[in-house]
């Protein structure tokens, strides 16, 4: 089976893809010290879970990261305690997509596995809005091309930040409000996360629709995604493992080529 790793810079996605589909999945914090050896224990424990042995289980890892130091311990992880050779997302891969930014170097893997994915799954044009420790909004053209995105801060990150530098405002457990007139301030603050957030999307998006001279569908991702898609009409699907799908995507074009 196939092991795909999403390291974000907040969570790590792990998914087992098997025939294409990806049939178990878990979140973990991501801890920028971790070793190979703390990642394996870890993920020996999820295998656990299901009643199987991490080694027999595994013959392949894909991996698409943003902490550059979890990249290596990653790597180091699969040579040693599984006996393969990770893939990892980065320059040079054979994406099938061209990337027609300034400096296509600079674009995070995450981003590209997300276009990728979804013009594998939707076609073009689209939007891939993931929210993550950032939100971000990537764009594909008709014609499969990555051409570039908005980057916002985080709804987490926002939150932190406000709680932090704000003396009176609490930390507060991001979950769905009743109501936008919140009657506290933990419901107020969660009113302004959710429906601000909800008002970001409708924004960037109508901006990159007028740019782009039509409208066209928007696909979200992130484990945030469902939230905020509830509350606004511009997301068209909800597609959890589209980073995950899309790993899997760009490593099966290397074998290809």
């Amino acid at each position: 089976m196939l092991l795909v790793v999403d390291v974000g810079n907040t969570q790590t996605h792990i998914g087992v893809i098997d025939g294409g589909e990806v049939h178990d999945e878990w979140r973990m914090a991501t801890v920028r010290h971790r070793t190979s050896d703390e990642i394996a224990g870890m993920l020996q424990g999820f295998f656990s879970l299901k009643g199987e042995r991490l080694r027999e289980a595994v013959d392949e890892v894909g991996v698409a990261s943003v902490v550059p130091r979890l990249t290596q311990q990653w790597e180091e992880m699969c040579e040693k305690h599984l006996g393969v050779s990770a893939f990892v997302v980065g320059p040079g891969a054979r994406t099938g997509m061209r990337i027609k930014t300034r400096n296509p170097a600079e674009v995070g893997a995450d981003r590209i596995v997300n276009a990728v994915a979804a013009f594998e799954t939707y076609g073009g044009p689209c939007i891939v809005a993931d929210y993550g420790t950032a939100t971000t909004f990537d764009v594909i053209s008709a014609d499969g091309d990555y051409l570039g995105g908005a980057i916002a801060p985080g709804i987490e990150v926002s939150l932190e930040a406000l709680t932090t530098r704000a003396a009176k405002l609490i930390k507060v457990e991001l979950v769905e409000p009743d109501h936008a007139i919140g009657k506290s301030t933990i419901e107020a603050l969660q009113a302004g996360a959710v429906y601000g957030f909800a008002g970001e999307v409708e924004g960037v998006v109508h901006a990159i629709w007028r740019e782009l001279g039509e409208e066209c569908p928007v696909i979200a991702t992130g484990g945030l995604a469902a939230m905020i898609a509830r509350h606004t009409d511009v997301i068209e699907k909800v597609d959890e493992f589209l980073t995950l799908r899309g790993i899997e995507i760009v490593m099966r074009r290397q074998q290809r080529g």
